[in-house]
């Protein structure tokens, strides 16, 4: 496990976790017990799996996400207090391989409902240079999911079949409500049908089709956009470029026209600002969207995926 990641000390975590799981919305009520509340009790594992349960869930589900706003997903460390919880809960929502510490939780515990939502969708392997005819070349191995790309979430489509999936599980564990996630999920689905569409022809016609990332977090996103990513670290935001690979970016970003190097929120943007100013480029906002916190411009995944639609129109320029 790479500790650089953590952005909360492991011990403080576990202290400040002990005393109250955060909300995530207004379905999450802070320092509830994700057990016995009343209402279908789900576990996610961090916020885009949280957002799905409470966007198809609505009034009858209680949400409590295992990772704090703010932190890091991929370094969690969930606490006994969280694994007790995950115990009282119905479901848990997850993505295999994305968190260790929670696959253990999982794999112990005798929830009723696991759903894993590496299972809803394809999964591929991306590295440094991802989209368009580069996933084909690259030979690089990812950090997580045994060489898989975890980062599903970024492209609306694959998003969709999570979401579906999520839905028919808790229709099945909770049967009561059933025309009620259906209905949530079908009106899911057709706003991130309605994002794939403004993405779709938001990038259609842009002057550069190349950007340049601080880790490869956008590879399937760059796929369905016909775009190329060019990421700095890999999967892993913030193991340190070689002098070598910083080379190649700066010839790249010349020739391909390049006006930006994006960073993302949750680490630090120390390697993206000193690319950008020996490449003479611009940094901006390009948010994978592993949670919601103040810096995120928006308030949840559509108005955050929008502004990360703009800050690719700006950077890519748009015809």
């Amino acid at each position: 496990m790479n500790v650089r990641r953590r952005l909360i000390p492991a011990a403080a975590l576990t202290g400040v976790t002990a005393l109250t799981l955060a909300a995530t919305s207004a379905c999450s009520s802070a320092g509830a017990a994700a057990g016995n509340t009343g209402k279908f009790d789900v576990v996610a594992s961090f916020y885009p799996m949280a957002f799905l349960a409470e966007q198809i869930g609505g009034n009858y589900v209680h949400v409590t996400s295992l990772t704090q706003p703010g932190q890091e997903p991929h370094d969690l460390e969930i606490s006994a207090k969280q694994t007790a919880q995950l115990q009282e809960s119905d479901a848990v929502l997850y993505l295999k391989n994305l968190q260790p510490s929670v696959d253990d939780a999982v794999a112990q515990s005798e929830v009723r409902t696991k759903i894993d939502a590496a299972s809803l969708t394809t999964l591929e392997e991306h590295g440094n240079e991802v989209g368009g005819h580069a996933a084909a070349r690259d030979t690089t191995k990812g950090e997580e999911s045994g060489g898989k790309d975890p980062h599903i979430w970024l492209d609306p489509v694959r998003y969709a079949e999570v979401a579906k999936g999520v839905g028919k599980a808790f229709e099945k564990a909770d049967p009561k409500h059933a025309d009620t996630y259906r209905k949530n999920t079908d009106a899911l689905v057709k706003k991130l049908d309605d994002l794939n569409t403004q993405f779709a022809q938001g990038l259609k016609n842009t002057r550069s089709k190349v950007f340049i990332t601080t880790h490869a977090a956008f590879g399937y996103l760059a796929e369905r956009y016909g775009l190329t990513e060019e990421a700095i670290n890999g999967l892993d935001p913030e193991s340190e470029p070689s002098a070598a690979r910083v080379r190649d970016l700066e010839k790249m970003a010349q020739a391909d026209g390049v006006t930006t190097v994006f960073y993302e929120t949750l680490v630090s943007d120390k390697t993206a600002q000193t690319i950008a100013k020996d490449a003479n480029l611009r940094t901006d906002v390009l948010d994978p969207i592993e949670g919601i916190t103040p810096k995120s411009r928006g308030t949840d995944y559509f108005s955050v995926q929008e502004a990360n639609l703009k800050a690719l129109q700006t950077a890519l320029g748009t015809k």
